[in-house]
């Protein structure tokens, strides 16, 4: 898998970056909060959003992130920031690709620099269950996601 996207990672973090300054540049003429910009990726845009959450600069800070089912092997790994956005991570036991291990060790990585985060880690859903329902428990992580939301602070008008 790191073969294959070496050389592709680098871009698209690159991209992710320039999306949250765009947006926070931009933020009034876009209608959004200049103070609620977050990223959330599933499989190759968990591992963008986990490598900006681990190497942002603060106009390209985001205020929250939610890398789902990410890949960490192609991250490039530093110290959790100081100042590092909450953490929300998902992903199932059974990912076909072995992937929950990786977001075990993001959420640990949060937890050991006492920063917020939370985990959802369902023993059924595979790699991309995304929104798709399979009438499992993973089905409903999107829930979650949104009470974690709301307990962060985010969705208050």
């Amino acid at each position: 898998m790191a073969q294959d996207s070496g050389a592709i990672i680098p871009l698209a973090v690159a991209d992710g970056f320039a999306a949250v300054s765009y947006v926070r540049k931009h933020a009034t003429e876009l209608g959004v909060s200049p103070t609620r910009i977050g990223l959330m990726g599933f499989s190759a845009g968990g591992t963008v959003t986990a490598s900006i959450a681990l190497n942002y600069a603060a106009e390209n800070r985001p205020d929250f992130v939610a890398p789902v089912y990410a890949y960490m092997g192609a991250v490039k790994e530093t110290a959790v920031p100081k100042d590092a956005p909450p953490l929300f991570v998902v992903a199932a036991t059974d990912d076909q690709l072995g992937l929950a291990p990786d977001s075990i060790n993001l959420y640990k990585m949060w937890m050991a620099a006492k920063k917020p985060s939370e985990i959802h880690i369902y023993s059924k859903g595979g790699h991309g269950f995304g929104m798709r329902k399979q009438s499992l428990p993973s089905d409903r992580w999107i829930e979650r996601f949104g009470d974690w939301l709301e307990a962060q602070g985010l969705l208050k008008k």
